[in-house]
């Protein structure tokens, strides 16, 4: 039995892997094609409508690229949910029908981040991602397939001209031992990269669907200490834009300023490759570590103002790809800290231009101090920019909180009422029909001087039952008020369950109860007073279901303590009544009693359940932990 479990779970857990590698496959494979149609439209829309705002064309055409970059973004969120991810919410501005209500399209930031990403990040993203996927995958089936299809090849042999280069007395000799070799070494590598390609495939697609979720969705994830009070606007992240924003324009100054300095300033390839790779990674540095970003940046950029000097190119100190990759270090430390780290930056860098300009060059050339001047006033406006930038998201940021602290009271003050007019009515119709019949209970033996000793027991019963029902009342008539002294009444606990089974009986109800036992005293005085209020009011909840809906029925009550093998203890509460005496004579209920008991239970970690007997009765059966605490909603 225990073999044919195990080929069970072994089929089920081998099935499940190829559904999930088969999602993988399908979400990066499906991806490519549909950004691939959208991306030239997308860019062709943009274009044209950026270039006719003047006539006013673009103004019609551009709400509908920005709603259909929308429509793109909503695309790729149900692509996430298919693949199992969750995306969080966004919240778009509404606009009104008509022409002029369609044009407030144009001033929701949450579009134009759709339009960023579906135009801009998700073509090289999926572009990625798809060759990778396929090359994986072609590289695997080739490898392992290379003993058939070589054979048909031209040439020698792909590991023997790696061997004459390499070393040729490893060259077997003989046509066969060569074949052999090559697709030996071949068919190893196809293995290899078929045996990973589900890992592979697993790591492509979580990291598509991680960019995609952080940049249309509304999750923050910190990376700095004040990256909140950069924009408490929930409509998206600023963070991970701010990431995305950064990569890109790392990746993309390092792809074209390594080849101008190596190609125009004829700077070593190694040397360009280097120091531009430094003075890009100083962007993303820049993201945590501002200081250290800024201070990377002002060696690297020091570094190619000394490397450069030699060129002869009019473009010195200052080369357009190290001027705009150090404008991108300003934007990024603007944008991330307050106004003087970027002054700072940008005075330090002043100070290095003029430094290493008249260090290195023994004749200044011409246009250096042109260019150093436009570095200057360039970099100034981009500070001056992302510190306004940031001033202007914090203020509109802190504007929208007050709005929505402003209508969270408002709201809170509308609950409030409500909650006094439902104070007010309980107090008004259910307290005082209660106190009436606490009164009539209690001077029933005065008013009524020859009823027997066993109705004055049944009428003091009534009094002390209405009693403490005026007294749970109050308290909570206090919650709903709000009032700012907390309730003084004891909460009921797992003692009081014997008292509340002795005034049910009073009744005239037949119960048939098994408590806990004397020895578990030292136990239950340290259970949670959750849990223990929980255990009063499921067996108080279900004694009163009894008597409403099963009049004149036995009920058994049991309640039991149980410990599992890790030596945790919980609390067994059964509540079983059967079938009613007289058919149709229950009174209508809210079901809220029962809806009560399951909210109990599992706000302190434990279960319920509540289902008809076979006999015609009904069962309430719930399980809690005795050091509970109360689970986070």
């Amino acid at each position: 039995m225990n073999r044919t479990a195990r080929q069970t779970q072994d089929r089920t857990s081998q099935s499940s892997a190829v559904r999930r590698f088969g999602k993988h496959v399908w979400y990066l494979l499906a991806g490519f094609p549909i950004t691939l149609i959208s991306f030239p439209v997308l860019v062709i829309m943009t274009t044209v409508s950026v270039a006719t705002l003047v006539v006013w064309l673009g103004a019609l055409l551009l709400p509908l690229t920005l709603l259909f970059a929308s429509s793109l973004a909503a695309l790729s969120k149900r692509r996430l949910e298919a693949l199992g991810a969750s995306v969080e919410p966004v919240t778009y501005r509404r606009y009104a029908s008509g022409v002029f209500g369609k044009l407030r399209i144009i001033s929701d930031p949450r579009r134009w981040l759709d339009l960023a990403f579906e135009g801009l990040l998700a073509f090289p993203l999926r572009l990625a991602t798809f060759a990778l996927t396929l090359s994986w995958t072609l590289i695997g089936i080739g490898g392992v397939t290379y003993f058939f299809w070589s054979i048909y090849l031209p040439g020698d042999r792909t590991v023997m001209q790696l061997l004459q280069l390499a070393e040729p007395a490893l060259i077997p000799d003989g046509a066969v031992l060569q074949y052999l070799l090559d697709v030996g070494a071949h068919f190893v590598i196809g293995i290899v990269f078929l045996s990973t390609l589900a890992p592979v495939v697993a790591g492509l697609a979580k990291l598509d669907a991680t960019l995609t979720a952080a940049l249309l969705g509304t999750k923050t994830f910190e990376t700095a200490p004040d990256a909140t009070d950069i924009s408490p606007e929930r409509s998206f992240s600023i963070t991970a834009w701010s990431r995305a924003g950064a990569g890109v324009a790392a990746t993309t100054l390092l792809a074209v300023g390594w080849p101008v300095l190596a190609v125009f300033y004829s700077v070593g390839i190694l040397d360009a490759m280097i120091w531009v790779t430094l003075h890009c990674a100083a962007i993303l540095f820049s993201l945590r570590w501002a200081w250290a970003g800024m201070g990377l940046s002002l060696i690297a950029s020091g570094a190619l103002i000394a490397l450069t000097a030699d060129a002869g190119v009019a473009v010195w100190p200052w080369p357009v790809t190290v001027l705009l990759t150090q404008c991108a270090v300003f934007i990024v430390v603007g944008f991330v800290k307050p106004w003087y780290y970027a002054i700072s930056g940008w005075s330090a860098s002043v100070l290095v231009t003029l430094g290493v300009m008249f260090a290195v060059a023994q004749d200044i050339p011409a246009g250096a101090l042109g260019n150093s001047i436009v570095f200057a006033s360039v970099s100034a406006g981009t500070v001056a920019s992302a510190t306004l930038g940031r001033m202007w998201i914090r203020n509109a940021g802190r504007l929208q909180a007050a709005e929505r602290t402003s209508a969270l009271q408002d709201r809170r003050s509308k609950e409030l009422a409500e909650r006094n007019r439902i104070a007010r009515e309980l107090h008004d119709v259910v307290a005082h029909s209660m106190s009436v019949i606490s009164v009539q209970a209690a001077t029933a033996r005065y008013r009524n001087p020859d009823i027997g000793e066993t109705a004055q027991r049944e009428f003091e019963e009534i009094a002390s039952s209405s009693r403490q029902a005026l007294s749970e009342m109050r308290m909570l008539l206090s919650i709903l008020r709000n009032d700012d002294e907390a309730p003084t009444a004891p909460t009921p606990n797992l003692k009081d369950i014997d008292a509340l089974v002795d005034a049910t009986r009073a009744s005239g109800t037949v119960i048939h109860y098994r408590g806990l036992e004397q020895t578990h005293d030292g136990l239950l005085g340290n259970t949670a007073p959750a849990t223990a209020l929980a255990a009063y009011r499921t067996v108080q909840e279900a004694l009163s279901n009894a008597l409403r809906h099963a009049p004149g029925t036995e009920v058994d009550v049991n309640v039991t303590l149980a410990s599992t093998d890790e030596h945790t203890h919980w609390l067994h509460i059964a509540v079983i009544n059967g079938p009613p005496k007289v058919q149709n004579v229950s009174s209508a209920g809210s079901g809220l009693g029962l809806t009560g008991i399951h909210e109990r239970t599992a706000a302190v970690g434990g279960s319920s359940e509540t289902k008809p007997t076979s006999t015609g009765g009904f069962a309430v059966y719930a399980r809690l932990p005795l050091q509970a605490q109360a689970i986070p909603r």
